[in-house]
């Protein structure tokens, strides 16, 4: 009996209806025959609420369950999906109110649907982590009523799920096809034109109208007595590694994500691509100590290995010592390599401090440094003014701005590649960037 009372509720047209009997009654005092009739609905609507709560507990007429995949995609849209069955002989009018993870700070979660007698039912929605780590639900809660609608009965299922958030596999899926030089140029990667022939030799093959007449082979088309021509591949087996700023200034937001859940995400898709181009791929993340180590490998299982070390790198919010960056690069990282190093530099005082580290890295490797544009700070820039205030406020915006573009600037005069972008621009420009020094043959 306890169980029941706890788990029964009365709905608002129960309560509806007791309140016109209650001023039925209260009319009856001066309208006489009134008093039975009321009386008689008084009864009805008893028998109504004990038909209608026998009907709902006579037995365990819902079942219902939470399907989770076995791991999300930070950043992205996720689906969640709730599987329902009715075992009762009547129509079930239901709401649904989720449990969600406390990370999505979201305690109004509220979906309400019908289900028909002896039948199954699926409900899916769509949800967005902004943080890597685990996510754990907790109770699914059902809440039934049969048409009549005078008694509702809470059903719970599905205590205690979890569910890991890794960086952007979906991102990482979605560039995947930007390996392929025949579609670079979509999804905004641009083509890139290829200068003179530093690729490895693969084969000879015979000559087919649009190969470049540059390649002819003479001694193998006089041997052959057709033309045939030298066919290459990109350099492979170099080494890359992803180098990732945890320090305090990563964590400024855009778009719910921090900039170094950007860099983490840019750094897994920038990884999968050049495996799949037969380079090594290594990892590294930085602040005042050296962390998430993985030595640089071109097993395409290596993969694997990247992005569990990606799921748990964090900020420790203090400053980057990019000395100690230098020291373990020049002691550990011993063959020249492509080093594309994520940070933000919001000021040229921050910039010249570090400077000579990066250009004693940039000297034993080839070294992208990748900065963030401040996106309000540039629309603010463009924004029209008119009064004093605004007009100060816009200069303020322009001088920042074309300070990270001088900071750009400086770092490549020091010898020094860099990609200034936007955080949404971030993967597409990194790639853009790998793709463009393979093939004018940089690295």
């Amino acid at each position: 009996m306890l169980a029941l009372l706890k788990t029964l509720y009365l709905q608002q047209r129960f309560f509806y209806a007791l309140f016109c009997i209650s001023v039925g009654f209260l009319l009856s005092y001066w309208v006489s025959f009134l008093y039975p009739i009321v009386w008689v609905c008084l009864i009805f609507l008893m028998v109504f609420l004990i038909w209608d709560t026998i009907a709902l507990y006579k037995l365990h007429g819902l079942t219902a369950e939470r399907k989770l995949s076995s791991r999300w995609s930070n950043g992205d849209e996720n689906q969640v999906q709730i599987n329902l069955k009715n075992k009762y002989a009547f129509k079930l009018h239901l709401e649904i109110i989720e449990e969600l993870p406390v990370q999505f700070q979201k305690r109004d979660f509220y979906h309400a649907l019908t289900l028909d007698p002896h039948s199954t039912d699926s409900y899916t929605y769509s949800i967005r982590p902004v943080n890597r780590g685990l996510y754990t639900f907790g109770s699914l809660n059902i809440f039934a009523s049969s048409s009549w609608g005078f008694v509702r009965r809470r059903y719970r299922f599905d205590y205690q799920q979890q569910v890991k958030v890794y960086p952007s596999f979906k991102q990482m899926k979605q560039y995947d096809f930007l390996s392929l030089n025949s579609r670079r140029n979509q999804s905004g990667s641009k083509k890139i034109r290829r200068l003179g022939h530093t690729m490895e030799f693969e084969q000879i093959k015979e000559y087919v109208p649009g190969d470049d007449i540059r390649t002819l082979n003479w001694k193998a088309t006089a041997k052959r007595a057709e033309l045939m021509v030298n066919q290459y591949q990109d350099q492979r087996s170099q080494s890359l590694y992803s180098v990732i700023d945890r320090s305090r200034v990563m964590k400024m937001p855009f778009q719910q994500l921090s900039l170094l859940d950007y860099s983490i995400n840019s750094s897994l898709a920038f990884s999968n691509i050049a495996l799949q181009r037969k380079d090594k791929v290594g990892l590294l993340s930085f602040s005042n100590s050296i962390d998430n180590i993985v030595k640089a490998n071109s097993n395409i299982t290596h993969l694997g290995r990247i992005q569990e070390a990606l799921y748990n790198v964090s900020t420790n919010y203090t400053e980057a010592e990019f000395g100690t960056l230098y020291g373990y690069i020049k002691r550990k990282i011993t063959q020249r390599s492509f080093i594309m190093l994520y940070t933000n530099f919001e000021h040229k005082d921050a910039l010249f401090r570090q400077l000579p580290y990066l250009k004693g890295i940039a000297r034993s490797h080839f070294l992208v440094v990748v900065m963030f544009e401040n996106i309000k700070l540039t629309e603010l820039a463009k924004v029209p003014a008119d009064t004093t205030p605004e007009i100060f406020r816009q200069t303020i915006a322009q001088e920042l701005v074309y300070e990270k573009q001088w900071m750009k600037l400086e770092l490549i005069r020091n010898g020094i590649h860099c990609i200034l972008t936007a955080p949404e621009n971030l993967t597409v420009n990194v790639i853009n960037k790998y793709l463009e020094l393979k093939a004018t043959g940089k690295l």
